[in-house]
């Protein structure tokens, strides 16, 4: 389900008209419509503002809001206002603040001040969902529904009693039975054999390390109650209004929710992304969260919050300077969202986000935000025509969330240095500076279409997921410590890979985690002058070879001869952390005939869109770029063609002859 009441690209932001007297939101409506937005999100933080009291509601100052946006051509993203309970739901039933681990229940003074497992917070959220779906199910404005606001920013989890009644149900329906409990959690060790569920209480702060199992399952808790108060809003809206889309905005590649399960729940993905602007390298990391994003449902996306400039929360919250709002705007676009929106569109006067920039900055239509807001404004409109197009990647890079959760378990492992983030940044960065289309994949989907498949990190695998990769035809990297435990965070018989073992031809015989500041050199080839060695560091394997070709082994140190990296027929197996893993990489590829989408030199980040190719140069020098065919640029109107020069912080949007066939990409 899509949005049908609004055409092009989306562009607009959070917008607080509850925030500022009445007389303002006629100059809001006329510069939304001046600037060429045409969508806000209304309502996020406004319960107590709709239900000042008990089923008591006043939607008369909303009602007028709607009515003006509509008048003035703006669609609502209009949200569920649960975000944040009232302060009397919190006062009259204070068991709906969360708890953390040692016990301390938080106070209401800031958001997200609930307990995702409270029966009162909940029939409290859908009776003002009700509400709001009943009063608005036929206003002209309304175009999406937006439930609670990025779940799990502040509030992923609560250790209240609240919470340890519901965690036990999800554990008896997992497992059955007690005793299936015990076997799945190791309980023999260390003497924590239950004979009963209510016995089991949530991982809250212990003398000593807590069960790793436990803690595992509930991450897969916390994320799944969280989800149960989405959709038991998403219900009474698709209730009342079926036709209108719903969604979350999500926050990049956030650990605490498994946003593959999350995704097919909603009808549209949204993002929540904010480079920092001080950071030359954020934007790789920011592509790699949006080809997440399109990779959820693998259909365009809306980058539903950004910020036009420096941000409220960091330690040194760096102004954006000249471009790149524009260009931090259009990445999103290449990297496949149909919207660039904002926090926020007026920019506060007071509160915890006052200094945070907006559309709309506190300097007025004079400011050079407001230039930068009506350029952008204009230049999504010539781009309208994008909308829709889709990406296609030959590459696809592995995620599963229960395998990133045991991975990163806080205690009792070999190192905690091992970060998923990081491993899959280690490889995707390479690939976006060439110019390589990537998709993220999630344990058992569909991998035909891809040449290449990258797995940073199997921490966690079955045996069917085993045969899943083994059935892949075409080229598979598996990176260290893979294929350790099953999902009960149980370590296979005969230890890792696992499953993979096979597949890999190899068996792992010691982790050899590296203390900080070492390094261990890996030399490809035979040793006799070739390629230099590669420094890895962080971690380390000592492998037992079986039935594999080794193509480079550790250097010196107490590894020195040891096989570091193999192949077994299409699958390559990396025992370490390269700190470079283009030799591999560059190899692999290669073999897979996969080419970037354009040749593009440093700083130019190259993606495309069905016939549509973006160049994007986020260096601060002008920046030369062959074309390989010729085409219009949507931003200026200009045929070009051969060599073009593409100025610092800008950008070009080509409109290529036809979409690359399957062969070209």
């Amino acid at each position: 389900m899509g949005l049908t009441r609004v055409s092009g690209l989306l562009f607009g932001g959070d917008y607080n008209p509850e925030q500022w007297p009445e007389h303002v939101w006629d100059e809001d409506a006329r510069l939304m419509a001046e600037a060429g937005v045409n969508m806000a999100t209304v309502a996020v933080f406004s319960w107590s503002r709709l239900e000042p009291s008990p089923g008591e509601y006043d939607f008369g100052w909303l009602d007028r809001i709607l009515d003006l946006l509509h008048e003035h051509g703006v669609a609502a993203d209009l949200a569920t206002a649960t975000a944040t309970p009232p302060p009397w739901l919190v006062r009259e039933h204070p068991e709906v603040l969360p708890v953390d681990a040692g016990g301390t229940r938080l106070d209401f003074g800031s958001r997200q001040s609930y307990c995702p497992s409270s029966p009162v917070f909940r029939e409290a959220t859908v009776r003002l969902a009700r509400a709001m779906a009943e009063r608005y199910a036929d206003h002209p404005a309304l175009a999406m529904w937006h439930i609670g606001n990025e779940y799990a920013d502040h509030t992923l989890e609560c250790f209240c009693e609240e919470s340890a009644r519901h965690f036990r149900r999800w554990l008896q329906a997992r497992y059955g039975s007690v005793q299936g409990l015990n076997a799945a959690w190791g309980t023999s060790c260390w003497g924590q054999h239950y004979t009963a569920f209510d016995q089991v209480n949530p991982p809250r702060k212990a003398p000593g390390p807590v069960n790793p199992a436990q803690v595992l399952d509930w991450r897969r808790f916390c994320s799944d109650a969280l989800l149960e108060c989405f959709e038991l809003e998403k219900a009474v809206l698709r209730e009342v209004t079926p036709d209108i889309p719903v969604t979350t905005n999500f926050m990049s590649i956030l650990h605490g929710l498994d946003y593959w399960k999350w995704a097919e729940a909603e009808d549209i993905v949204s993002d929540d992304a904010y480079p920092d602007p001080a950071d030359p390298a954020s934007h790789v990391a920011v592509a790699l969260s949006y080809d997440l994003m399109r990779s959820l449902r693998r259909q365009p996306w809306i980058l539903l919050e950004q910020a036009s400039s420096a941000v409220s929360w960091r330690e040194v919250n760096a102004p954006k300077p000249p471009g790149m709002m524009r260009l931090h705007s259009l990445q999103a676009l290449a990297h496949g969202a149909d919207g660039a929106m904002f926090f926020q569109w007026r920019q506060a006067k007071y509160g915890p986000e006052k200094f945070h920039s907006a559309l709309l900055p506190h300097g007025g239509t004079a400011s050079r935000g407001w230039q930068d807001t009506l350029r952008l404004g204009a230049d999504l409109g010539r781009l309208a025509e994008i909308a829709g197009s889709q990406t296609r990647a030959d590459v696809a890079l592995l995620l599963d969330w229960d395998s990133w959760w045991g991975l990163e378990a806080p205690e009792s492992m070999p190192s905690n240095r091992l970060r998923l983030k990081e491993l899959l940044q280690s490889w995707y960065g390479p690939m976006h500076a060439r110019g390589i289309a990537v998709d993220l994949v999630p344990m058992g989907r569909d991998l035909s279409g891809y040449r290449v498949v990258i797995a940073p990190n199997l921490y966690m695998c079955t045996p069917e997921q085993a045969e899943w990769l083994a059935a892949f035809g075409g080229h598979l990297v598996v990176g260290p410590f893979s294929g350790v435990v099953d999902p009960a965070d149980q370590i296979h018989d005969g230890g890792a890979p696992g499953p993979l073992r096979e597949l890999l031809g190899l068996t792992v015989d010691e982790f050899w985690p590296l203390p900080d500041g070492q390094l261990q050199r890996v030399r490809f080839g035979t040793g006799d002058g070739g390629a230099p060695a590669v420094p890895a560091r962080t971690w380390a394997e000592w492998l037992r070879v079986e039935d594999a070709e080794v193509l480079a082994r550790y250097e010196g140190g107490d590894l020195d001869g040891q096989a570091a990296i193999t192949r077994r027929g299409r699958a390559t197996y990396l025992s370490c952390l390269l700190d470079d893993v283009t030799p591999v990489l560059s190899e692999v590829l290669a073999a897979a005939g996969v080419q970037p989408v354009a040749e593009v030199p440093h700083g130019v980040e190259a993606t495309r869109r069905g016939r549509y190719l973006f160049l994007l140069n986020h260096s601060t020098a002008p920046a030369p770029v062959d074309l390989r065919e010729p085409g219009t640029d949507l931003l200026t109107g200009r045929h070009l063609s051969g060599r073009i020069d593409i100025p610092p912080r800008d950008a070009v949007v080509l409109r290529t002859g036809a979409e690359p066939t399957e062969g070209e990409r």
